[in-house]
């Protein structure tokens, strides 16, 4: 194998990582490896101690950054202006954490003096093409190792096995059921009872909500105040994006808000089923749209959907690095200039409702819309303009009639 002096690993503190670590050492003698960690608001059970364990496994160094509010408001905010959903359920979360985590990795890497950058991403998955393609947007120069591709080890048994052998301790363990990935926007599941679709999730699959059947009787309503596409208060309080995501989540998750359990199709051809929290997100989503139905006229509207649909794949595909994504953001960004207002909503059993909303910019007038009398609408008008819209249709039902 090529030889490098220094390579920057993509570190979760996860079985598959710690195996990576002694890996690397052992096919590229003499190259010191440095383990990388991307705080994107995983919590900080999932960071306790591992640095020591990166130390332990052989890194020389461990890099903790703090990506969080950078996450949220780089990257959560702007896809939420789009609107984007994947394929009509799937609110990206693991998707969006990937471009920044990718971003600091090649400048940490850069500025360490590193060679290459090595992740733990299978050859199944959507991941490696995130992080390789945004490693390849970057920083080209950077060669990059992708394990699971290369060695001959198939299975978690063999991970634990490699690791026993080499003494290096490890608090994985062969009977693990799920696949879990997290940050401040959601948490992800899959394998386990969820590899057939026929089985209804059990409640060991879903960690941060409580389950509809059990949240609270009585409903909770809050209030959010948004200028720009971009919410800035909850109850009138205003908050980082990062502190009001933070904020929501604590309110909609034990409200059971945000569950989903969907089959998707992952970029590289395979369908996948998975389930997924996105508690505050939800509550964001929900409060966006609902200002969106107040302010934005029937095309603008069929355009920013649009958007988030063409969005959606971009940042599930792994684009964000491109062209597009910067064309695709400021259409959104100019969408939502209008898009500023305050919305109240209930959360209760699982879903979440906006029941008042009002905008300075909002296109809706009681005047126009009521159903009691009324002196600006002249209902005569709307004879011709229905002859005119019908128009073609019209002379097509005549040209019918001479044959």
């Amino acid at each position: 194998m090529s030889q490098f002096k220094k390579i920057l690993l993509a570190y979760s503190g996860g079985l598959d990582t710690s195996a990576i670590i002694p890996w690397l050492k052992e096919n590229y003698e003499g190259c010191e490896i440095i383990a990388f960690v991307g705080d994107v608001g995983q919590g900080d059970e999932e960071l306790e101690g591992i640095e020591a364990k990166a130390l332990a496994s052989g890194a020389v160094k461990c890099i903790v950054a703090d990506l969080k509010d950078e996450f949220v408001n780089d990257y959560v905010y702007p896809t939420l202006k789009t609107g984007a959903i994947y394929e009509g359920t799937y609110l990206l979360g693991t998707s969006m954490a990937r471009p920044i985590i990718a971003k600091a990795m090649a400048e940490a890497a850069l500025a360490e003096g590193a060679e290459a950058i090595a992740h733990g991403c299978t050859g199944k998955g959507n991941d490696q093409v995130r992080f390789e393609g945004a490693v390849a947007a970057l920083a080209p120069q950077l060669a990059i190792i992708a394990p699971w591709r290369i060695w001959d080890m198939r299975s978690r048994e063999d991970l634990l096995n490699y690791l026993a052998e080499r003494n290096i301790k490890t608090t994985a363990s062969a009977t693990k059921i799920y696949s879990r990935d997290a940050n401040a926007w959601h948490i992800s599941t899959e394998g386990g009872e969820l590899e057939s679709t026929w089985n209804e999730p059990s409640e060991q699959a879903w960690t941060w909500t409580v389950s509809p059947e059990q949240a609270p009787d009585q409903a909770e309503t809050l209030s959010l105040t948004i200028e720009k596409g971009r919410i800035v208060a909850v109850d009138g309080e205003q908050m980082s994006p990062y502190q009001i995501l933070v904020t929501l989540n604590d309110r909609a998750a034990k409200h059971g808000v945000g569950r989903v359990d969907i089959v998707e199709n992952r970029l590289v051809g395979m369908k996948s089923r998975g389930c997924y929290e996105t508690p505050g997100g939800t509550v964001m989503m929900a409060a966006l749209r609902a200002v969106e139905e107040l302010v934005l006229d029937k095309p603008t509207r069929a355009w920013r959907e649009k958007v988030g649909a063409e969005f959606s794949h971009l940042v599930y595909d792994g684009r964000w690095f491109t062209p597009l994504c910067k064309a695709l953001l400021a259409s959104a960004d100019a969408i939502a200039e209008d898009v500023s207002g305050e919305v109240v909503l209930k959360m209760y059993k699982g879903q979440v409702t906006a029941i008042q909303k009002s905008s300075p910019n909002s296109l809706y007038s009681e005047e126009f819309a009521t159903f009691g009398e009324d002196e600006v609408y002249d209902q005569s008008h709307a004879e011709g303009f229905i002859r005119l819209y019908s128009l073609a249709s019209r002379i097509k039902a005549l040209n019918s009639l001479k044959k």
